[in-house]
């Protein structure tokens, strides 16, 4: 009975096994390294639309 079990699990780990090795996907990795394309904003100022303050508004805890 044990030599059924693991006779059985044996099978069924060595047909996982295979069938992960033999299901991958086969794709081509480019080497080929192209540096990105940065967008630089037009101006360095930051507008924003809501006024400085220095003070933090309360948290309520």
């Amino acid at each position: 009975m044990i030599y059924t079990i693991t006779i059985i699990l044996s099978v069924l780990v060595s047909i996982n096994f295979l069938l992960l090795r033999f299901s991958c996907n086969k794709t081509v990795k480019s080497k080929k390294f192209t540096k990105p394309y940065i967008v630089k904003p037009a101006s360095s100022s930051l507008i924003t639309n809501q006024p400085i303050s220095g003070q933090l508004a309360p948290t309520g805890s």
